[in-house]
């Protein structure tokens, strides 16, 4: 017996299946909580999770057998990455299994704003047949900014470019000359100049928090098409509130929101939560865009070939 591991997220056939031929036990909690999660990490070698759980040095250190982490997804912002390594544990994700998935979900966020999809279907369903007050935007000839290059980013960018745009990428990391059809940024200033539609890519960290905030909204020349399919917390709420009520976002799509879900959200950004959902041209998901049967597939096989990797060495 290899040991025990926690499985604390959802996860295909195909990840549990592998971890039982390597020959370890299973501990089933897909409905974990924090507060009872101690209990139950006391024994194991393995975590399997995604953003249920804070994996904090409390927590870790309630699991003095632990050997690793695998993370279904990609923000590690849920894992003290730090305090695990040098506690020997080593963690490990997998962003690439869902990338697809995201990339999917911010084209079909911009297409339903640009062609009023979801807003002329709920006028429709009222008996309302408006054309006119419908008319939309085509992409072709657009600029767009993507800020953020890693998995995602370069997922939507594959999607974008059958529609002739103007691609502008700005990553704090990495550059990639080998991407054609794409004009790579030393610095936001273009972005600020050209862009008509900005769309994040980040993942959460000191500097991501609150990324699009006042001083980025004033910096732009255009009024724009807002998109977020990372994490809530890189819009600041109040500066996509009046970016809508000036107009100077003339749309939003987002997946996810500064606090989630709204059970969990203060009354101050549950009240501009419930303000800005009702906007017809905003469109709000509930944090689903990685969320297919397919990145499900995928991203457990990932984690699969990882745990039989290390458990090999």
């Amino acid at each position: 017996m290899m040991g025990k591991v926690l499985i604390a997220a959802p996860v295909h056939p195909v990840l549990t299946n592998r971890l039982l031929q390597l020959g370890f036990e299973l501990v089933l909690a897909l409905d974990i909580k924090q507060a009872t999660a101690p209990e139950l990490v006391t024994s194991v070698v393995g975590i399997i999770t995604s953003t249920r759980l804070q994996l904090d040095k409390a927590l870790l250190d309630a699991a003095p057998q632990l050997q690793w982490i695998g993370r279904m997804g990609s923000g590690m912002e849920v894992i003290d990455v730090a305090y695990a390594t040098a506690k020997g544990v080593t963690c490990f994700s997998s962003p690439d299994g869902n990338a697809n998935a995201v990339g999917e979900h911010a084209l079909g966020l911009l297409l339903s704003l640009t062609k009023n999809i979801q807003k002329s279907s709920l006028q429709v369903m009222k008996g309302k047949w408006l054309r006119e007050e419908n008319r939309g935007l085509e992409l072709e000839g657009k600029t767009i900014g993507i800020i953020g290059f890693g998995h995602t980013g370069k997922a939507f960018v594959k999607k974008l470019r059958g529609f002739d745009m103007n691609i502008l990428v700005y990553d704090k990391y990495q550059q990639d000359p080998t991407e054609e059809q794409v004009t790579f940024c030393d610095d936001l200033s273009l972005i600020y100049q050209q862009a008509e539609i900005i769309s994040f890519h980040v993942p959460l960290q000191e500097d991501t928090h609150h990324y699009f905030n006042n001083d980025f909204l004033q910096q732009l020349k255009n009024n724009i098409i807002l998109l977020n399919t990372s994490r809530g917390t890189v819009v600041e709420t109040t500066t996509l509130e009046t970016g809508l009520e000036t107009g100077k976002i003339i749309a939003a799509g987002l997946d996810v929101f500064e606090e989630e879900p709204p059970a969990q959200m203060s009354n101050k950004i549950l009240e501009k939560f419930q303000q800005v959902s009702l906007r017809s041209n905003v469109i709000i998901t509930p944090h689903i865009a990685g969320y297919t049967h397919d990145a499900l597939y995928k991203m457990s096989r990932i984690l699969a070939e990882k745990i039989t990797l290390l458990s090999n060495d």
